[in-house]
């Protein structure tokens, strides 16, 4: 079954499209004039019927069938909360007129199918049923009322692809964000049995050699890693379902820092943390969740910078804005302006060091959404090859600490 044209049935102008595509059907077939029009009549009279009282109906002319016998069949179909019968006036007359008439009905809904067989003499095959199909497919409209109605159609098409598209990208980031959050719940017990081990061979140290010592060092900063990336995932997850919590204090932001970059730099010793401060300022934040902005941001610029470099760390305050400018500079390797404008993207990654520095790229995706929480702005300005500069902001509150 190959169907030849398809007419949406939504008003009176639509009668004339049906009337008129269904006698070309006939022409391009080679039926005569007397059998085209029978055919043509009956598909008016049950259309008009439809649209009189719908404007949900489908008209598909098809032709059907296998060498050596076709038919030619009209099915409409449509939905309809009256009551339509076989014997209503305009299907009684297309039933006289095609007695190969069928009238079904489920609920709400109706098909109409009526047809007639072709004669043998137009020898026709598949082929010239494609050919049939592409010349109507590819035919100029009959009216501007068609041609507008196609494009409208097509319109219509278009955004219903769109809508799926769009329905199964959702699917797929719920699933994705449901994998996340179950991996990450999963991750974490058999994490912290290892972590426990680990700190129980550390005590029993002098029962083993120095070079057994070495790979329990290693196992635990690798354990430690492993926990990191863990948490990561957690506060992803957290962050997609709107449930990170925080637990916000006046913060003291200057001695916040001096003990967040002291513990710090015995993190990253082999970068010297240069802190700059401006005068006494106090923010409402989560210690805890500003101490993981700082963390990523240096333990990133430690990372991608050479051994023995400076890492400064400086803040302002602007009064006008009643904010303070923090920021975390380095000559590292810096980033390409793609990689500036994708940075804080979640599991983002740059390919010059995808493969040369391990991560999944959620660190600055995390703090970005903590600086957001806090009401805050967070940029970057980088040089490829000289250095990466990290900028956050976090609102200030009126107390004074001269």
């Amino acid at each position: 079954m190959k169907e030849i044209i398809g007419i949406s049935l939504e008003n009176e102008m639509d009668l004339i499209l049906a009337h008129k595509r269904t006698m070309q059907v006939g022409e391009q077939l080679g039926l005569t004039v007397a059998t085209r029009t029978t055919l043509a009549t009956a598909v008016s009279e049950v259309v008009r019927t439809v649209i009189d009282l719908t404007d949900n109906g489908k008209l598909s002319i098809v032709i059907s069938g296998k060498i050596p016998r076709f038919s030619i069949n009209a099915n409409i179909s449509f939905e309809s909360d009256l009551t339509f019968r076989e014997t209503d006036e305009g299907f009684y007359y297309a039933k006289r007129l095609l007695p190969d008439f069928h009238f079904e009905v489920n609920k709400n809904s109706y098909k109409i199918g009526m047809g007639l067989g072709l004669p043998r003499s137009l020898k026709l095959d598949e082929g010239k049923i494609g050919l049939l199909k592409v010349y109507f497919d590819t035919s100029s409209p009959l009216n501007a009322y068609e041609e507008i109605k196609n494009k409208n159609s097509q319109l219509n098409r278009l955004t219903a692809e769109q809508e799926k598209e769009i329905r199964i990208v959702r699917e797929l980031d719920e699933r994705k964000k449901e994998f996340i959050s179950v991996a990450s719940h999963e991750l974490k017990t058999p994490i912290t049995v290892i972590k426990a081990y680990t700190q129980m061979l550390r005590l029993l140290k002098a029962e083993y050699s120095d070079k057994v010592g070495k790979l329990v060092e290693k196992l635990e900063t690798q354990t430690n890693k492993l926990s990191l990336l863990a948490y990561q995932l957690m506060d992803v997850s957290k962050l997609e379902h709107g449930s990170l919590q925080y637990d916000m204090a006046k913060v003291d932001l200057n001695r916040f820092l001096n003990e967040t970059v002291s513990m710090l730099s015995n993190v990253h010793s082999h970068n010297k943390l240069d802190l700059q401060l401006g005068r006494k300022c106090v923010a409402m934040a989560d210690p805890l969740r500003l101490e993981q902005v700082f963390t990523n941001l240096v333990g990133n610029a430690s990372k991608y910078s050479a051994k023995g470099s400076v890492i400064t760390i400086a803040t302002s305050v602007s009064d006008e804005e009643d904010v303070v400018l923090i920021k975390v500079s380095d000559s590292g390797i810096g980033m390409s302006k793609d990689g500036v404008a994708k940075i804080f993207d979640k599991f983002y990654r740059m390919e010059e060091v995808a493969s040369s520095h391990p991560g999944l790229g959620m660190g600055l995706y995390i703090a970005s959404k903590i600086v957001s929480d806090h009401s805050g702005k967070i940029w970057v300005e980088s040089v490829q090859d000289v250095g990466s500069t990290f900028f956050f902001t976090i609102p200030l509150i009126s107390e004074n600490l001269h």
